[in-house]
C-alpha cells in the first residue's frame, strides 16, 4: 500500500481483498468491506454507490492499522467492536466471545418453539455479550430473563447491548459462577447456555482469531465437559416442571453430553440440533413433569 498513491474506495477494496487472500483469510472480500465501511462510518452499500470517492489520509491511516490487526489474527468483529447476530447488532470486545452463526441455528429453533408462550422467565448462563439472551427476549416480546457471567467486563458489554436494544426493563444481569449465582429456590421456564467446551489441551491449536478471545469463555476442562457436568448435576433445581434446557456443545460432543443428561433421569424430549453445515451443535431437552 504505497503512501503516495491516491486511494479510492474501489482501489482499496481490490487491493485489500487480494492482500487478505494472500494471507489465507476465509472471507477476504467481506472482511475488507466491513473494515472499510467502519473506518468511513458508512454502510457497505455506500462502498458500491460511491466507489470513486478518495479516502482521506486520516481514514487511510486507521484503515492500515485495521489491516495489520486482521492479518495479525484479530477477527473483524473484534477490530470494529460489533457483530451482527440474529438480525441484531451487538457490541463486542476482547472480554467476550464473538457470537457465531452456529449459535444462531439452535437459538432460532428454541425461539420458534417458545415465542408463542408469553410471560416466560429464562436464564442465560455464561452470557458474555448477552447475544443469546437478548436475542431470545427481542423476539419473545413478553418474556424476561437473567444473564449470568463470572466476568465483570463481559457483563458491562451485555448491559450496554441490553440498553441499545431497549431491553433494560426485561433483563437482570448477575455476576457469578454459573448456577451458584442463581438464588436458592429460584426457578425458570428455560435455561440457555453456550458454555466453554474446548478441551484445555486443544486451546493452543485454535485459530488465531479464537485465541484472542477470553480463555474463560473457551476452556471446558480436560475433556471439554466440565460445565455440562455442572448443568447435569443441578440445573433441574432451577427449572420448573416441563421447563426447557438448551445448550451448545462442540464437534463430537453430542453423544457424551446427551449421555450426561439422560443418565440423570430428570429430563425427556431430547433433541440434538444441527447447524447449517449439518454438524450436531446443541442439545434441547425438558425437565420431566411429575406424573
Amino acid at each position: 500500500m504505497a503512501g503516495n498513491t491516491i486511494w479510492t474506495i474501489k482501489k482499496l477494496i481490490i487491493w485489500t481483498t487480494q492482500y487478505f487472500k494472500n494471507h489465507g483469510l476465509e472471507s477476504p472480500r467481506l472482511d475488507t468491506e466491513l473494515l472499510l465501511a467502519h473506518v468511513l462510518h458508512k454502510s457497505r452499500i455506500y462502498l458500491y454507490t460511491d466507489f470513486d470517492e478518495i479516502v482521506e489520509p486520516s481514514e487511510l491511516a486507521q484503515y492500515r492499522e485495521y489491516i495489520k490487526k486482521r492479518v495479525g489474527g484479530f477477527s473483524t468483529a473484534a477490530i470494529i467492536g460489533e457483530k451482527d447476530f440474529m438480525g441484531l447488532t451487538f457490541r463486542v470486545n476482547e472480554h467476550v466471545l464473538i457470537p457465531r452463526p452456529d449459535t444462531e441455528t439452535w437459538l432460532e429453533k428454541v425461539i420458534q418453539y417458545h415465542r408463542s408462550e408469553p410471560g416466560l422467565k429464562v436464564a442465560d448462563l455464561g452470557t458474555g455479550s448477552g447475544a443469546i439472551l437478548l436475542s431470545f427476549l427481542y423476539y419473545c416480546k413478553e418474556d424476561t430473563g437473567v444473564g449470568v457471567d463470572i466476568s465483570e467486563e463481559a457483563l458491562a458489554v451485555a448491559k450496554e447491548n441490553g440498553k441499545n436494544l431497549d431491553l433494560d426493563d426485561r433483563v437482570v444481569w448477575r455476576q457469578g459462577d454459573y448456577l451458584t449465582t442463581l438464588e436458592e429456590g429460584e426457578q425458570f421456564d428455560g435455561i440457555l447456555s453456550n458454555p466453554p467446551y474446548i478441551p484445555s489441551g486443544d486451546i493452543p491449536g485454535l485459530q488465531k482469531e479464537v485465541q484472542h478471545e477470553p480463555a474463560l469463555a473457551l476452556d471446558g476442562g480436560e475433556d471439554g465437559l466440565d460445565f455440562y457436568r455442572k448443568l447435569a448435576e443441578s440445573a433441574d433445581s432451577h427449572l420448573k416442571e416441563g421447563g426447557f434446557l438448551a445448550m451448545e456443545f462442540g464437534i463430537h460432543q453430542a453423544e457424551p453430553v446427551l449421555t450426561l443428561f439422560k443418565e440423570t433421569g430428570k429430563y425427556d424430549s431430547f433433541e440434538i440440533i444441527k447447524d447449517y453445515g449439518g454438524i450436531e451443535r446443541a442439545l434441547y431437552c425438558r425437565k420431566k413433569e411429575n406424573e
